[in-house]
């Protein structure tokens, strides 16, 4: 497994009056701000996330850290700013799963992430909670797989738009349980779960801040949640797997540089970022987002599962037959 990163070698003798900037500066990084791009509008997951993370990791690096949202082309624009940064660390991507691993195969024109990026660090691992409108005959999704079973093409599963992430997740729930659902699209979250709660349409698979409030109060009722293992937000509400449906569906968030970046410079701002994470305040962060802390992962094995994840992406959505427009 090609694991993502570039190594620079210097000549022994070589004086340190002639060395690259990018390369003398290393020792003293960073001595200035440092950008997270954002690839998304301010107010989503991805920019409350990055916000977040700079804020408890400025004051270590003693730099002030800006978030920029470069919103577009559902997050590459953002990736494209930082692929074509200069590799010294003062630009990096605070992006997700969706940009790196899926967009690049349902995405004309998208660049290569895997050769034009570096991994850093991963932030946050998350699932999604299948919700359905609480007149819907199915109190839990094995239920609804038998309902789905009995009447072929009738319900319905609403997205935030084609290849978003609940729109892969109902994918891959359907595939797994082998019923026809018939995806409807929307232009966000919020339209896409409000028609749930109206009725109109029969179940979504959302991320968690929009959705464990309305579970609260009745507006809508939580079937299942997608990972392999149940949420402290949703404790009551069991995996799809221990329903009998083979399918663990995850997301996540992370920091990238661009390609070029010399491996002891990415090393720093990994152990900065990890040291920020630390911090009991990133706890209560992730608990109030509905993420929670991924696995302990050094750098190559956190490149290692990003190439596995892009490999799997790249096979599943040919299966699916899944493209944006």
């Amino acid at each position: 497994m090609t694991v993502f990163t570039r190594r620079h070698a210097v000549a022994l003798g070589l004086s340190a009056a002639v060395l690259p900037s990018s390369l003398s500066a290393q020792a003293a990084w960073p001595t200035g701000p440092v950008t997270f791009v954002v690839g998304y509008a301010p107010g989503g997951s991805n920019d409350i996330n990055a916000r977040e993370l700079a804020a408890l990791m400025s004051p270590i690096l003693g730099q002030q850290i800006i978030v920029d949202n470069k919103g577009g082309a559902n997050g590459s624009l953002g990736l494209r700013v930082v692929a074509a940064a200069r590799p010294d660390g003062y630009t990096l991507s605070y992006t997700s799963a969706q940009t790196i691993v899926v967009n690049p195969w349902v995405q004309k024109g998208m660049i290569d992430t895997l050769t034009t990026l570096l991994p850093i660090c991963q932030t946050t691992d998350y699932q999604y909670v299948l919700v359905a409108n609480p007149k819907v005959p199915a109190n839990t999704a094995a239920e609804l797989v038998a309902l789905a079973r009995r009447e072929p093409g009738k319900l319905t599963y609403s997205s935030a738009g084609i290849g978003s992430g609940n729109h892969l997740a109902g994918a891959l729930f359907t595939e797994a349980a082998g019923i026809d659902v018939t995806h409807v699209p929307y232009k966000g979250t919020g339209p896409a779960l409000a028609d749930v709660m109206s009725g109109i349409v029969t179940m979504n698979f959302s991320s968690l801040p929009p959705a464990v409030p309305q579970v609260k109060v009745g507006n809508l009722k939580a079937l299942a949640v997608t990972g392999d293992h149940r949420l402290s937000s949703l404790p009551d509400v069991p995996t799809l797997k221990e329903q009998g449906i083979d399918a663990v569906i995850n997301g996540w968030h992370g920091l990238f540089a661009p390609a070029g970046t010399p491996d002891a410079l990415l090393d720093t701002v990994a152990r900065n970022a990890q040291r920020a994470m630390k911090d009991e305040k990133w706890a209560r962060a992730l608990a109030k987002d509905g993420v929670e802390a991924p696995p302990e992962r050094t750098r190559a094995e956190w490149a290692r599962y990003i190439a596995d994840e892009h490999a799997f992406w790249g096979k599943k959505l040919k299966t699916l037959k899944i493209k944006l427009d």
